[in-house]
């Protein structure tokens, strides 16, 4: 099946996956191909309140000599079932199971031997806990994340008190509303109706976001608690995050737009180390939280960086 949004040669491909909590799920992948394949396949991993739709990411690492693929996880995007909450899971290891359906596809069906993960926020934590449990047979060969979320991006009483809370009260009621949607200055960064350039489905990605509740929050905290332990991605880490941050802006503002505005990148650059082997940090001055959504000569400086890395960790193959 194609998609009219990612444009001509894209097919959509639903994954079933087994019942969970809340009942049937599935999840979808995109695939949309290079015209000369000379690199293998990248996999983008949305974050939270998002899916695919990086068309021009898409179609800038096409031209690299890349086949490129997007998952819209369970209950994102594509994926979302009338009966599921929206982007809710209490497990973060249940996106294992479509990670790894994904790249069996990639891998054994479309016969791709070697493979980047490229991953954004939330997605970056996913991808980051999903590498590090096949670290003994890694199935990728570079790891590229974008802002990934390795802390919590609020005050010490928060992280720590308030974490501890969150733990319990996530295990009783795991659907409790911890804090409500609301539009802060991200969302309005970034659609072309506010004050952005980007085109998308507001009903997969809100200007307002959706609510957070204390199953998936707890979740969230016992991934970073395992980051900050260290993982063990034995494979090359690309970490890219924004040079500063604006954080609990009540509203949008221009700084919105070359900041990030959704996580502390002080954070960031802590935590990666403690991912694997290999990692490199690298600040994009003037970025948003997504540094691929940002200005056209910011996200062109990640890209370059980006680019640079890849080259040398996944370089073209010569026939």
């Amino acid at each position: 099946m194609t998609d009219a949004a990612l444009g001509d040669g894209s097919t959509v491909r639903t994954i079933e996956l087994a019942p969970d909590d809340a009942g049937p799920a599935v999840a979808t992948l995109v695939r949309m191909p290079a015209e000369h394949n000379t690199r293998g396949a990248v996999l983008l991993v949305h974050g939270f309140v998002d899916y695919f739709f990086h068309t021009e990411l898409a179609e800038h690492l096409r031209q690299r000599g890349f086949d490129v693929y997007g998952i819209d996880l369970r209950a994102y995007g594509r994926s979302m079932l009338g009966h599921q909450l929206p982007n809710f899971v209490t497990d973060l290891a249940t996106y294992f199971e479509e990670l790894d359906e994904a790249v069996r596809l990639i891998r054994v069906e479309d016969g791709h031997r070697r493979l980047v993960v490229l991953a954004h926020s939330t997605g970056g934590l996913v991808a980051s806990l999903w590498a590090h449990r096949l670290r003994a047979d890694p199935p990728l060969q570079a790891l590229v994340l974008n802002s990934p979320w390795l802390d919590l991006a609020e005050p010490w009483p928060a992280r720590t008190v308030g974490s501890f809370a969150v733990r319990l009260l996530g295990r009783v009621a795991p659907k409790m509303v911890v804090r409500a949607a609301a539009v802060g200055a991200y969302g309005p960064s970034l659609h072309r109706d506010h004050h952005g350039e980007w085109d998308y489905d507001l009903a997969w990605k809100p200007i307002e976001g959706f609510p957070v509740r204390a199953g998936w929050l707890r979740a969230i905290r016992h991934g970073h608690r395992l980051v900050h332990r260290g993982l063990d991605i034995p494979v090359p880490v690309l970490v890219l995050h924004s040079a500063r941050s604006l954080l609990r802006a009540p509203g949008w503002t221009d700084d919105a737009m070359s900041a990030d505005t959704v996580l502390d990148v002080a954070q960031i650059a802590r935590w990666a180390p403690k991912l694997g082997r290999r990692v490199r940090t690298t600040a994009v001055e003037g970025g948003m939280h997504d540094l691929f959504l940002s200005a056209p000569a910011v996200r062109a400086k990640a890209v370059a960086e980006m680019d640079g890395w890849l080259d040398r960790q996944v370089p073209a193959e010569t026939s």
